[in-house]
């Protein structure tokens, strides 16, 4: 399989794979973070990717029933401080994406203490989009050129797509492919600016089915792919 620089995942179908089973979706969002841990070990040892960017939780699903969110929240939390010690020794480094603001202190802490941790790991670069909106990311990099441009920092004709992409949450690469699992055919405000010429890929497995073999498919799938950002071949 070809290396891929940046592959983004819209993790989605916990729930859906939870109802079927006659589990609470609470389960679901339980079995799809292990797929997820299995994921990212996997594109990790076999060096496949060099940035991965999650969509694990959206500005927009702050609106999910209580008891579903602090779940969801406690499972981050509980993840975020266990695997600092794995991610150091396997050389992974994170980045997470969104506004903290929206978040409990408790779980922007560890965020944060995770960040600092692995910053200077050189291995797969795990950007975790929690609490984030794709438009809600080009709104918060407008103000921060605008407040430049207001503080003569820069000249408005010094603002192009370069310094712009650099004054997003991350200075990233562009995604190349992008997943989507439980067969929804949409992006859902995932990384607007990033995935301009990303190629869609929308399997019907739901989250938690979605297994390593499910992620060689995708592989093999984005290998027949003719990318020409406009031009011809």
């Amino acid at each position: 399989m070809n290396k891929i620089n940046h592959l983004g995942i819209i993790v989605d179908g916990n729930g859906r794979w939870a109802k079927e089973r006659g589990l609470s979706r609470s389960e679901g969002h339980r079995a799809g973070a292990e797929t997820l841990k299995n994921i990212i070990l996997y594109l990790n040892k076999e060096n496949l990717v060099n940035y991965l960017s999650l969509y694990v939780f959206s500005t927009e699903n702050f609106d999910r029933p209580k008891d579903e969110v602090n779940y969801l929240m406690e499972l981050f939390l509980k993840w975020f401080k266990t695997v600092e010690k794995e991610y150091k020794k396997e050389n992974i480094k994170v980045y997470f994406s969104g506004r903290k603001e929206y978040l409990k202190k408790e779980i922007v802490e560890a965020m944060n203490i995770l960040e600092e941790k692995t910053k200077n790991n050189t291995g797969l670069v795990v950007n975790f989009c929690l609490s984030y909106g794709g438009r809600a990311e080009i709104v918060d990099a407008t103000k921060k050129i605008a407040k430049m441009v207001v503080d003569n920092r820069i000249d408005i004709d010094d603002i192009d797509e370069k310094l712009f992409s650099q004054n997003l949450y991350h200075e990233l690469p562009d995604v190349d492919f992008l997943i989507r699992t439980s067969g929804e055919n949409r992006i859902s405000n995932f990384m607007l600016w990033q995935i301009s010429y990303a190629e869609f890929y929308f399997p019907k497995t739901c989250f938690p089915d979605f297994t390593i073999d499910e992620l060689k498919k995708s592989f093999l799938e984005y290998e027949k792919r003719d990318r020409r950002f406009g031009k011809v071949k």
